[in-house]
């Protein structure tokens, strides 16, 4: 007999369920009047955020929202948008934040495929939404967002409830609802959908509150920092930070459009300390015309994520004063699960080296278990000398539950016990992970494999070169070659003929780009390059 399993049971004194909302619970008791949330003219304490998310949780049980039903938002970044990620569990529900940026046939098959109850909706996409609403099959509870610092005019109501209205019928001192079971789902997050419908990624309560505290560990996180929400919180729960941050007891100052000039006036006025964005707003900071920057009066931590970022843009951002950490994850795994963690030793490397290590992916967050990069025929590890390609596999308690009604999708995705990313990387000799390519992105040029990220990271070196994604173009003697699409930095010019001689300097014969195409680059809404546009223009070439 086990002793150690003798007489001593899980009951309610030993073993609570681990949520996220608990954050807020306890920094309305610890810090009740610091400052929490800056939007425009608006300010809110943490009692006072706490106050407004268990009220609205109120209202929306009283019209019938409990375990399991679904709430959508569309919204910009906003004070609602942040307070729904605890109003809407705080029923027992589940939050489902949709793209802003998606057509009207993508956003009703979301509401329709979610069994959304309530939608929840910013006036300003009021156009797509109350078309997308036509095509829904069933009755759905409507709620505005009327934000008067979105200078909208008179746009008509979507729905015949207004959020702030609409909090006003819930009680004050309404006690929300924990979760029965931590594996209980929390939040519903919609895939790009970039071909065919988009997948459904549930996330559950233990990994959102575990997600928190790796995110704090893994980027060094102090208490109080003031952070800038640049990251859409309709992607993966903006990196779950709306949770992250009330355990930090942090200022949260809202940007509701990426417009360069304003990041900096709001860095100055507030004195941010972190913000998050893709490499395409890195991208848009590095390059932006002198008259929209500001010097920094303090250090600013800037956590990147989603295609790898060019060195290139990585070393701008350093010459700005910003310090700039890579990250690596899928929204299937609460976002970021590999995080490139600093060596102090590499502060003395030559410039190019040093900017180069920056845009590894790393090493495993502390919440994550495993990280692997493996032969996906064989599942063995490869090895680590920075040049054999394999599969990133995962496991830990921040992968999803699976795919909302998709069950065959699910047990594809985490067949032989490992959730497969689709992504390829090398690891290097000093067990850091480096992200090559999509496996769907590898070019196979007369049976050599080249990676499109590798000629993507030497283009975008040239001066006058700001973005530049690489597909394969169909070619009858190799099979493929690399088709790279080039995005300028703005008052730019470069002939062809000069890039070919600046690629030929830096790259393989054989990885040469054989055709260059000058053009303002398709992006979705989280700055990610829709590669799919572009291998549909390779076939028209």
């Amino acid at each position: 007999m086990n002793h150690f399993e003798q007489g001593m049971h899980k009951n309610d004194a030993n073993f609570v369920p681990l949520t996220p909302l608990s954050f807020l619970d306890r920094i309305k008791d610890v810090y009740p009047d610091y400052e929490a949330l800056i939007y425009g003219s608006r300010k809110y304490t943490w009692k006072q955020v706490y106050e407004r998310c268990t009220q609205f949780a109120s209202a929306l049980t009283k019209i019938g929202v409990g375990e399991g039903d679904v709430v959508s938002v569309m919204a910009a970044n906003t004070p609602e948008l942040f307070e729904v990620h605890y109003s809407v569990p705080m029923t027992g529900g589940v939050v489902n934040t949709i793209n802003t940026r998606l057509d009207v046939r993508t956003v009703a098959y979301i509401l329709n495929h979610s069994d959304c109850k309530v939608f929840i909706v910013d006036r300003q996409f009021q156009p797509v939404a109350a078309e997308a609403l036509l095509q829904v099959e069933r009755d759905v509870v409507v709620i505005d967002i009327d934000d008067q610092q979105a200078g909208l005019g008179d746009v008509p109501a979507i729905g015949e409830l207004e959020y702030e209205s609409f909090l006003k019928t819930g009680d004050v001192g309404f006690e929300w609802v924990r979760p029965k079971d931590e594996w209980q789902a929390i939040s519903l997050n919609y895939t790009s959908g970039t071909t065919g419908n988009p997948k459904g990624v549930v996330y559950h309560h233990r990994g959102s509150y575990l997600m928190s505290m790796g995110s704090v560990s893994a980027w060094n996180m102090p208490n109080r920092l003031t952070y800038l929400y640049t990251v859409p919180m309709f992607h993966c729960n903006g990196w779950g930070y709306p949770w992250t941050l009330a355990m930090l007891h942090a200022r949260v100052v809202f940007i509701r459009n990426i417009i360069v000039k304003e990041i900096f006036d709001l860095i100055d006025q507030y004195q941010v300390t972190h913000f998050g964005g893709a490499p395409i707003v890195l991208n848009m900071i590095a390059n932006a015309p002198p008259e929209d920057q500001k010097a920094l009066k303090n250090k600013v931590y800037v956590m990147t994520a989603g295609a790898p970022p060019p060195s290139s843009i990585l070393l701008k951002m350093e010459s700005l004063g910003f310090e700039v950490m890579h990250v690596y994850g899928l929204t299937e795994t609460y976002g970021h699960v590999v995080h490139c963690a600093w060596n102090e030793d590499w502060n003395d490397l030559p410039e190019e080296q040093r900017s180069e290590r920056k845009s590894y992916q790393g090493v495993r967050y502390p919440h994550t278990e495993v990280v692997a990069v493996l032969d996906p025929a064989t599942l063995q590890p490869v090895p680590a000398d920075g040049s054999t390609m394999g599969e990133i596999m995962i496991r830990g308690n921040t992968v999803m539950k699976g795919y909302y009604k998709n069950e065959d999708a699910t047990k594809e995705v985490m067949k032989d016990g490992w959730f497969h990313s689709g992504d390829l990387a090398v690891i290097h000799p000093n067990g850091y992970i480096q992200v090559k390519d999509r496996s769907k992105d590898i070019i196979i040029s007369g049976g050599e494999n080249i990676s499109s990220v590798e000629i993507e990271n030497i283009v975008t070196k040239h001066p006058a070169v700001s973005l530049a994604a690489v597909v394969a173009r169909p070619d009858e003697k190799w099979g493929e070659t690399p088709c790279a699409f080039i995005e300028l930095v703005e008052g730019q010019q470069v002939e062809e003929e000069e890039l070919k001689k600046f690629c030929r300097e830096h790259l393989a014969g054989f990885k040469m780009p054989k055709t260059f195409v000058f053009k303002t680059l398709p992006k979705t809404s989280t700055g990610k390059i829709q590669k799919f546009e572009l291998r549909e223009a390779v076939k028209r070439l």
